[in-house]
């Protein structure tokens, strides 16, 4: 029987493979010929324009002249922002939810992998080119130490890599983004007051994200008692913040390096991140010129008897091009 398999394996692994990194803002795809072969036709997708992940693929699909039949994906690969617990997903921070296995039936593929997408993005840790990765906070990563993942975006990822005793690495699967958030100075516990009145559970993600950049900056009015801006939003937030034009958007990104730090801090601790801690996502490429001189490095190292333990820590900005998290999903598919 298992002669008889071993073929049709063989055949599925070796046609098209549609990988994806689905977050709260945007979808990317990538088309991958093969199990090692090079990743192609990367291109990204507003998933406000698509009523479903479906959807977007299936635009994707036409888009790169894969719609007909027998031209499709056979397997597939999605990294998405979100918890896989069982066959139905419904996203955290957008509305699109479905049926893993009633995808890969629409989709016509013959197997379909879903993992979360920093899990995605920690597997593709180790692939990271030089130019890839930017140091921000001084150390010499430990060969076969672990690896912590933090990053935000719509929402705030985490993840990491845990060496598996035979020269390889297993990934965390866990949804660290949304333990509780702590304060050290009195604004910072004003501001976590008034996240908690609002949300009941104040959760670092509530802070350390896009969306965490406004709720923190109507926290902030309102703890000023003045009103709330109209079309306030997490761009025009950093961009003021940038250019020095607004004191409470400055305010509002001072906070997110501060409890960034924190919170990379703890789950540095937690892993024993020896290998280096690694922040993704899309919002700090943007105003990453200013974590230099925030209380990032201050509050990552500030852990009492274990600050020297601390300082010898690695952190990496990740600065690829294309989504690394893709060359995730693929190995995912792999494994």
């Amino acid at each position: 029987m298992s002669a008889m398999l071993s073929p049709t394996l063989h055949e599925a692994s070796a046609q098209g493979r549609l990988l994806a990194d689905v977050g709260g803002t945007n979808a990317r795809f990538a088309w991958q010929a093969g199990a090692q072969a090079p990743l192609t036709d990367a291109r990204t997708y507003a998933a406000a324009d698509y009523p479903s992940l479906q959807a977007a693929i299936e635009t994707y699909l036409a888009d790169t002249g894969r719609a007909a039949p027998g031209l499709g994906p056979v397997q597939g690969a999605i990294g998405i922002a979100n918890p896989i617990v069982g066959d139905q997903v419904h996203m955290t921070n957008h509305h699109w939810s479905f049926s893993i296995e009633g995808l890969r039936r629409s989709i016509g593929m013959q197997r379909l992998v879903v993992i979360n997408d920093f899990t995605a993005l920690a597997l593709a840790l180790p692939t990271l080119a030089p130019e890839e990765k930017r140091q921000i906070h001084a150390g010499q990563p430990e060969v076969g130490g672990a690896m912590a993942l933090i990053g935000p975006g719509t929402g705030l990822g985490v993840s990491g890599l845990v060496a598996a005793g035979d020269g390889s690495y297993r990934p965390l699967q866990g949804e660290g983004g949304h333990v509780t958030l702590s304060a050290v100075t009195p604004r910072e516990q004003a501001v976590v007051a008034a996240l908690q009145k609002r949300f009941g559970h104040a959760s670092a993600e509530r802070a350390v994200s896009g969306q965490g950049l406004v709720w923190m900056y109507e926290a902030l009015c309102e703890l000023d008692g003045v009103p709330v801006p109209a079309g306030l939003d997490a761009p025009s937030i950093s961009a003021n913040a940038l250019a020095r034009s607004d004191a409470r958007a400055d305010e509002t990104l001072e906070l997110l390096f501060a409890f960034l730090g924190s919170v990379a801090g703890n789950l540095a601790l937690t892993l024993g991140a020896r290998g280096g801690v690694y922040l993704g996502g899309g919002v700090l490429p943007r105003v990453i010129d200013r974590l230099a001189g925030s209380a990032f490095h201050e509050r990552f190292v500030t852990k009492g008897r274990f600050r020297a333990y601390m300082e010898t820590v690695p952190v990496y900005l990740i600065e690829a091009k294309e989504s690394p998290a893709l060359r995730g999903v693929a190995q995912a598919l792999r494994d």
